[in-house]
């Protein structure tokens, strides 16, 4: 996670690499109050830039990995945590690390970050694509991502983030963050996330990449309701006989209704592969 301070090694923060520095101490004993991170813990952190975060977290465990991209600050940041604690930095880009290499120890993953506002959905994604390695993550992100990622159905904010997240996680906002706690201030508000993925998902879906792809459809276009958007895969006589009225929109439609929709065309499209057999 981006940090800084007075007694920090100073560094320019650089556009490209989406660098807001944090600066309030008050959000990191937040933050980390919020980990509540144990000494076994295996913590991962993602940009951990000049290392106040960082700083906090290393004498909590026995040891530390960290995910870095610039490789300028690297040595800023050896520095400001020497004597601290064990921390092993990995210069690589986070979008295509392998994070489930570090779970070779058998120890699931506890991973912290403030993730770039222009990565952070992808990353996301990459990081559940190895949910079995994972015990929970805490972000820093956009504001209105975490307002998309916790919201429920009937609200403007809820769409395919929402429902995608919410079948991999428990998604849980827990503080919001203004600008000025960051140097330099971002345009926009941030927020603190939780996010832990299920053992098992919440609702029963026979094909996950259908699943997005019904969902992806369904929003495509917000203001059309079901029965156009999902006439590609079924008719509003299919979408009734499931107990959903093809006149809503897809804000309206809850995850266990993706899920039933979403099992009724992959067993339809079995039955037609069969028939035509």
């Amino acid at each position: 996670m981006s940090t800084d301070s007075t007694s920090t090694p100073k560094h320019r923060a650089r556009k490209r690499f989406g660098q807001n520095f944090l600066t309030d101490p008050y959000i990191v004993a937040g933050i980390v109050a919020a980990i509540s991170p144990q000494r076994d813990d295996h913590l991962v952190e993602i940009g951990p830039g000049l290392g106040v975060l960082t700083e906090s977290l290393l004498p909590c465990v026995t040891a530390m990995d960290a995910i870095e991209l610039d490789r300028d600050i690297i040595p800023k940041l050896q520095e400001h945590c020497r004597g601290r604690g064990q921390l092993h930095i990995h210069q690589a880009d986070a979008l295509k690390f392998d994070f489930a290499a570090l779970a070779k120890d058998g120890r699931p993953l506890r991973i912290v970050g403030n993730l770039p506002y222009n990565i952070s959905t992808p990353l996301m994604f990459h990081l559940l694509s190895m949910h079995q390695q994972i015990q929970d993550m805490h972000f820093m992100l956009q504001k209105e991502v975490v307002d998309r990622l916790a919201a429920t159905p009937g609200g403007k904010d809820y769409g395919r983030l929402s429902v995608m997240m919410q079948y991999h996680c428990q998604v849980e906002s827990l503080m919001d963050v203004p600008p000025e706690a960051f140097s330099p201030p971002p345009k926009v508000n941030s927020a603190v996330v939780r996010l832990v993925p299920y053992k098992e998902p919440p609702v029963s879906v026979g094909d996950i990449k259908l699943l997005e792809k019904l969902v992806t459809q369904a929003f495509s276009q917000r203001r059309k309701t079901l029965r156009n958007t999902l006439k590609p895969l079924m008719n509003a006589e299919q979408i009734e006989a499931q107990g959903v009225d093809p006149r809503r929109r897809a804000e309206t439609v809850s995850l266990d209704e993706f899920a039933m929709l979403t099992n009724f065309v992959s067993a339809n499209s079995v039955a037609k592969k069969s028939k035509a057999d």
